[in-house]
């Protein structure tokens, strides 16, 4: 969990993925479209992304990926990201954390 949170600390967003996962890629390409820039965790391609899945998983990320943290705080996953998307909230959250100015 440790590491989780130091990794976490990273960038004002960042996502927990794998390159398998469609949902990911969704998240991945909001982002993107959004004009964020967010710290990218392939755990599928990381020696220890089992052990990190685990941590997720603990954390309350069902499923595990794609897992979004904005400001330090973990947001949840695909569900929860498009819903504050579809209601206008995201940007503004993403605003709080310095990963846009517009």
């Amino acid at each position: 969990m440790e590491r989780v949170s130091r990794m976490v600390a990273e960038k004002p967003v960042v996502i927990f993925s794998k390159n398998s996962c469609c949902m990911s890629h969704t998240i991945k390409s909001l982002f993107c479209d959004l004009g964020v820039h967010p710290a990218v965790h392939e755990l599928d391609e990381m020696q220890r992304g089992q052990e990190i899945e685990a941590a997720l998983s603990r954390l309350g990320c069902n499923p595990t990926v794609p897992a979004v943290f904005i400001g330090g705080e973990l947001v949840g996953g695909e569900n929860e990201v498009m819903s504050l998307h579809l209601q206008r909230s995201l940007k503004s959250m993403l605003k709080r954390a310095g990963a846009i100015w517009v």
